[in-house]
């Protein structure tokens, strides 16, 4: 087993609730009040100059609003922060085409504003992990002569000891509409298992098929996203129902809707990394798709047709490999992500590219070697032989692990694998009953 340092987010609740709620509440107060004050300065530079200012610009041109002194000067700096990355995701997907994209709103309901999750960075925060207590400061304007910060007794889980992380790098405090909680970020280290071997596996994410798996030892493995498509038509429709969007009816369903999407992403991260370890996979390449929203030669958006656009912004492909990275370490597997481009145009034989091979959404033919391949797999296989090429010198193969079955298959001249492991994949289907994923033909309607 090998040690290595990781971040980790624990969950702790407050003991002394009473005596400290309305504290909090003044902060959560204050951290909405900010981002309001915020808000209206980001549309004011909108509509006279078009442009966002990003949160540094922002927290500059607001430390001397009277709001900034509510909280601690980190924490405001982090309510910001966040409205600017928000404000810029917004304008992302309007950019690219998603007419229905709103653009954020202000925290309020009706006259009141909510309890937003305040952070409080190193200065902001003192721990005292021998009594579990926890001194939070507060913002100038709301320090009392006889206190200025606020001392919250936690008790996290028992597996859970704060006294043995590595450091505690920052606090949130989250209301969870019924009362606070204390999330503490970590840096833990822990001990993870030796790498399994230097196996390599591929992986595609898309719209259709969310994940595509194409091992090394020349099998392949199809996730499709049914069954967060199918959520997403009956929520909208519940949704829709709502008198009012902001209704509580609504925003119930909104929670339900965004729990079993996060339960979905972690079960097949998890899922994933387990088919690794039976596979003796050491490392995984996924492709990087921070750039999938701009064309590669101009930079301008793309378009993906009006349904593409509205897919491809509610992709959570960003979130997804954070969980698969964080899954992985704990067993040794490493995670790589290689630039995409062309992986979909190329041929994973004999390396031709050309647009038209891809003749439809799910088929890939080329018109060199004569392959037919599943167009997915087709991509994560090539993604995977980013990391291990296949290299041909003077007609004599030199691999670096890379399966005796591809190499025939790449050199043999028998184009045609339509019955091979590229064309007929093996499919793993979410089960609701169950929670988990199962290989289609063990998942019953």
């Amino acid at each position: 087993m090998a040690k290595q340092v990781v971040t980790r987010t624990y969950t702790a609740s407050i003991g002394n609730q009473q005596q400290v709620s309305d504290d909090l509440d003044a902060l959560g107060f204050a951290a909405s009040k900010l981002w309001n004050v915020g808000r209206w300065t980001i549309s004011r530079v909108w509509d006279e100059i078009g442009y966002i200012p990003e949160h540094d610009e922002l927290t500059a041109y607001l430390k001397s609003h009277e709001r900034y002194d509510d909280l601690h000067s980190q924490s405001s700096q982090r309510v910001l922060q966040e409205l600017a990355e928000a404000f810029n995701g917004w304008y992302g997907k309007r950019r690219n085409g998603d007419t229905n994209a709103n653009p954020l709103g202000y925290r309020k309901h009706r006259d009141e504003h909510p309890r937003s999750t305040v952070t409080f960075k190193n200065k902001g925060f003192k721990l005292d992990t021998k009594y579990n207590r926890l001194r939070l400061s507060k913002g100038s304007n709301l320090k009392e002569y006889w206190s200025d910060f606020i001392l919250c007794e936690y008790q996290t889980r028992p597996d859970v000891d704060l006294s043995t992380v590595e450091s505690v790098q920052q606090v949130r405090t989250v209301w969870t509409g019924d009362e606070w909680e204390l999330h503490f970020v970590c840096k833990v280290e822990i001990e993870v298992s030796e790498a399994p071997s230097e196996q390599t596996v591929g992986v595609d994410l898309g719209i259709t098929n969310f994940a595509v798996l194409a091992y090394e030892d020349g099998h392949a493995e199809l996730y499709p996203l049914n069954c967060l498509k199918q959520d997403d038509y009956y929520f909208s429709k519940r949704i829709a129902r709502c008198d009012d969007s902001d209704s509580e009816q609504a925003t119930r369903l909104n929670r339900r809707k965004s729990a079993r999407r996060t339960h979905y992403f972690h079960t097949l991260s998890k899922h994933i990394v387990q088919r690794c370890v039976d596979e003796g996979v050491g490392t995984i390449v996924v492709g990087d798709l921070s750039g999938i929203r701009e064309d590669e030669e101009n930079g301008e958006s793309k378009d993906w047709g009006k349904h593409g656009n509205l897919d491809l912004h509610s992709w959570a492909f960003d979130r997804f490999t954070d969980l698969l990275e964080y899954k992985a370490e704990m067993e040794g597997i490493t995670i790589k992500q290689v630039f995409e481009r062309d992986t979909s145009k190329s041929c994973s034989c004999c390396g031709r590219k050309r647009d038209a091979n891809r003749v439809e959404r799910g088929l890939y033919v080329c018109d060199e070697c004569g392959m037919v391949a599943n167009a997915d797999v087709n991509g994560a296989e090539n993604i995977r032989q980013k990391v291990s090429p296949i290299l041909v010198t003077d007609g004599v193969d030199e691999t670096h692990s890379v399966s005796s079955a591809h190499q025939n298959a790449k050199h043999s001249g028998d184009g045609d694998r339509s019955n091979g492991w590229l064309a007929q994949p093996s499919t793993f289907l979410f089960d609701k009953e169950t929670g988990a994923f199962a290989p289609r033909e063990q998942v019953t309607s």
